[in-house]
């Protein structure tokens, strides 16, 4: 099978989102063929910029959506008279869509989406006659429909106060979540031949995937492990108190754009797949189909962690707590902090250890600029909270919290982690599926963690969860778990065995390996003639002779008669006589293969 994987900012650059999952999947997928759509999110995603792939990626084509416009400054993409008004009446219609007010009832919204995705698909039409966009969305008629739908009568007020430079922002960020409407993909050579396109995710990859199943009726499978629409709406979140925070009317006017195309997208897909019931509650509330919805947990590659042994109630006066993840204000290190605090004051021994998982590659040795600043703070705050270990933090043992990064001496890897902790601890207030709590629940480890995003469904019974930002019950928690240690095994075993049933990656390599036949067994393409075979294209039944066999691939030749016994229409010139149901398979065949 022949699987086209259209990815954001992800595979196959490395460290992007949702990357190891998409390399899990490939290479456990070793019996298809996969080519890979990449959209780079920015400089550092550059063609080429990725390590050796499996043998069973064919291909890999790439487009970024950072940096100039492609042929902005070039006649290449520009258009005439008929072309303009084209231009105008498509883009009018998108503008529109993304500024009407999102709460007009059933009816209207319907309207409203098939609005944006006549305007969507008729400016992808213009992209692939003429070469681009880029110079028609960054034009000043452009910016007059925008300005237009903006003070439409219905248009929520944040759109309403746009100024002119708003507005710019908005086009030049429109042309840039576009640009895969003019990349050189529909042809034979690439979507059109594709059995599936998954995408991975419902922003700007799906756009490639909408054009497919248009022009071609490819069939469409989404994948969300973190639903795109919320990572934006909580990225916008963040810019809003940020120090040169983006105007409200861009983030409202962005926002409605990527809710309209995530509508568009769930939409149309045959399939979307979430990793867990709380995605699945946001792909609902933007408009996914229940009927389409599946939920494949994510799975995880990691036997050192299974090997590891099982937590024996002991009792140690020096207790180990365990953070993995990536250190970030969404993690509420502070509060884990200040809990610990609290902790010690119970059980004076306590020993907290905080390993960094590595990110992507950037400035401060791979963290983000305000990730760094917030380390920092931590860091601060754990000397102040404990000014007499902190004195003496450079003596092995004597600072009971320890930052390290997985990789370090004191953090080797995962498994020396998780194997000499006595509790897995996870503080987050903002959290998708909890891959960190997942690996300590296969390692075997009991696990105290905040009830965010799809921490209670990942861990059911077998951890303690308490409320967000509250370190007085993360507290109280762990000091009942280290109380009772034989507590502590028992959820210890119990979270093993959850993880082994749930989230292991073999699950969700049949899961996937599943819907893929699911998809191309019933799509629409399936019975049409192709120059290669492909598979399930036909029903069983239809390789057997018979009436109702209408596409039976060969002629069937009756049994010859003795000279002189062949009677009506069918006999030919030996007196043999050739069945009516063997005459239009015939026929039919014939008609297929001219």
């Amino acid at each position: 099978m022949r699987i086209a994987l259209l990815t954001e900012g992800g595979y196959p650059y490395p460290g992007g989102d949702a990357a190891a999952w998409c390399d899990r999947l490939v290479r456990g997928l070793g019996g298809h063929g996969f080519e890979v759509y990449a959209l780079g999110r920015d400089e550092r995603q550059r063609d080429g910029a990725w390590s050796a792939l499996p043998e069973n990626v064919l291909r890999v084509r790439t487009a970024p959506l950072w940096g100039p416009p492609h042929g902005a400054d070039r006649r290449h993409g520009r258009y005439g008279r008929r072309e303009r008004r084209r231009f105008g009446e498509h883009f009018a219609a998108l503008v529109r869509a993304v500024c009407a007010a999102p709460d007009g009832g059933p009816e209207a919204d319907g309207a409203e989406a098939d609005r944006f995705a006549g305007g969507l698909h008729g400016l992808a039409a213009l992209a692939r006659e003429h070469g681009g966009l880029a110079p028609a969305l960054l034009s000043e008629p452009a910016l007059r429909l925008l300005e237009d739908a903006c003070r439409a009568r219905g248009a929520p007020h944040a759109v309403r106060t746009a100024r002119v430079t708003d507005l710019l922002t908005v086009a030049e960020q429109l042309e840039r979540v576009l640009r895969p409407l003019a990349t050189d993909w529909y042809g034979e050579d690439g979507l059109a031949a594709a059995d599936v396109c998954h995408v991975v995710g419902a922003g700007p990859a799906a756009l490639p995937g909408l054009l497919a199943n248009r022009l071609h009726g490819t069939p469409l499978l989404i994948t969300e492990y973190g639903v795109r629409l919320r990572e934006h709406y909580l990225a916008s979140a963040a810019r809003a108190v940020a120090p040169g925070a983006v105007e409200a009317p861009v983030r409202a006017l962005l926002a409605a754009f990527h809710r309209r195309l995530a509508h568009e997208a769930y939409r149309r897909a045959e399939l979307v797949t979430s990793g867990n019931a709380h995605a699945r509650r946001w792909q609902l509330r933007c408009g996914a189909d229940r009927s389409r919805l599946r939920t494949v947990h994510p799975g995880m590659d990691a036997p050192e962690l299974a090997g590891i042994e099982e937590d024996t109630g002991r009792d140690r006066p020096d207790p180990l707590l365990v953070w993995v993840g990536r250190v970030e204000p969404a993690r509420d290190l502070v509060g884990l902090l200040h809990a610990f605090a609290r902790l010690r004051r119970t059980v004076p021994g306590a020993r907290l250890l905080i390993a960094e998982r590595p990110g992507g590659a950037g400035a401060a040795g791979g963290r983000r600029p305000q990730d760094a600043a917030y380390l920092g703070h931590c860091r601060a705050l754990a000397a102040q909270l404990f000014p007499d270990e902190a004195a003496d933090s450079h003596s092995a043992g004597e600072n009971p919290v320890c930052f390290a990064r997985l990789g370090d001496p004191e953090a080797p890897g995962l498994a020396e982690v998780y194997a000499a902790a006595d509790i897995a601890v996870l503080s987050s207030v903002v959290e998708g599926f909890p891959v960190s709590l997942a690996e300590a629940m296969l390692a075997g480890r009991a696990t105290v963690s905040t009830d965010v995003g799809a921490v209670r469904e990942a861990v059911g019974g077998t951890g303690l969860v308490v409320p967000p930002r509250n370190p007085s019950a993360l507290a109280s928690a762990c000091a009942a778990l280290l109380g009772d240690p034989a507590r502590r095994a028992r959820l210890g075993a119990a979270a093993r065995a959850r993880a082994v049933e749930l989230f292991t990656a073999e699950q969700n390599l049949t899961a996937f390996r599943g819907l893929y036949l699911e998809l191309l067994s019933r799509s629409p393409r399936a019975a049409e003639p192709v120059a290669r075979p492909r598979p399930f294209a036909l029903p069983p039944e239809a390789h057997l002779p018979g009436r109702r066999n209408a596409a039976a691939p060969l002629p069937v030749r009756a049994p010859a008669r003795p000279p002189g016994t062949g009677r009506g229409p069918g006999a030919d010139g030996r007196g043999a006589r050739t069945p009516s149901w063997a005459r239009a398979a015939a026929a039919a065949a014939g008609e297929g293969a001219r």
